[in-house]
């Protein structure tokens, strides 16, 4: 299984601290590192790292990561960064080979989510969301955040950054199949802006979104400085079992 990287964007709330957000280094590990131990504990074959912004730099950093990892570590690039997600997850899926995880470069996640993600692809399903349903999560930036209302058997019903009455907060972390990319160019030639989230309402209202619930694990968006520190000062209790410290 391969795992993808999304780290095009410019992180424009975090350059007061770091030149590039996927380069940021937490407790002397770049978010980037950080995001491809995370898979490489899941149990991936390779790793697929999307750039953009500022891409010879991050690019750059893949061959130390590779090394880290253990694991062959492959760039692509999306023609344009300023552009949404999903134009990057197209770039991304165009390489991988059946299912794939799909995560974020700004997001950190207990092992436990990626690993229960990897063991969920069913063919009654095109994309599996990890979702958090503490809603009052304090790491959760409720102004930035993707919200998600699902049925009864946890199927999404609606994905959203502004939802009445959702159930559960977007993790940002993917178990996709070819399904999602369709999904995606559906949602762009339809005259949508080219958003994962919209992929995965176009797959949602097809009923083949379907979700994982993280319980208590530990998880964060690495948006701004803020949540670094937060992040930072988690390490000791959450990271090490996301193969930061190892």
């Amino acid at each position: 299984m391969d795992g993808v990287i999304i780290a095009a964007g410019i992180g424009s709330r975090i350059k007061t601290v770091s030149p590039s957000k996927p380069l940021t280094s937490v407790r002397g590990r770049t978010l980037l590192e950080i995001a491809a131990r995370q898979l490489s504990r899941a149990g991936v074959d390779r790793i697929i790292v999307v750039t953009g912004y500022r891409t010879e730099l991050v690019e750059a950093a893949l061959p130390q990561i590779s090394s880290a990892v253990g694991l062959p570590v492959v760039a692509t690039r999306v023609q344009d960064y300023t552009l949404n997600n999903g134009y990057s997850v197209l770039a991304g899926a165009a390489l991988t080979t059946g299912d794939y995880l799909l995560v974020m470069a700004d997001h950190i996640l207990d092992a436990e989510i990626l690993s229960s993600l990897a063991e969920a692809g069913s063919v009654d399903r095109g994309v599996t969301l990890a979702v958090d349903r503490r809603l009052d999560n304090p790491l959760v930036d409720d102004l930035d955040a993707t919200y998600v209302r699902t049925n009864d058997l946890g199927r999404i019903l609606n994905i959203s950054k502004r939802l009445d009455q959702p159930d559960a907060v977007d993790c940002g972390a993917f178990l996709a199949s070819w399904e999602l990319a369709e999904g995606i160019a559906a949602a762009i030639a339809a005259g949508g802006i080219g958003s994962l989230s919209e992929g995965v309402q176009w797959l949602a209202d097809q009923g083949r979104a379907a979700t994982i619930d993280i319980g208590q694990a530990f998880w964060i968006d690495v948006d701004d400085p803020s949540a670094l520190a937060i992040a930072e000062s988690s390490i000791p209790d959450h990271l090490a079992s996301a193969c930061v410290l190892t």
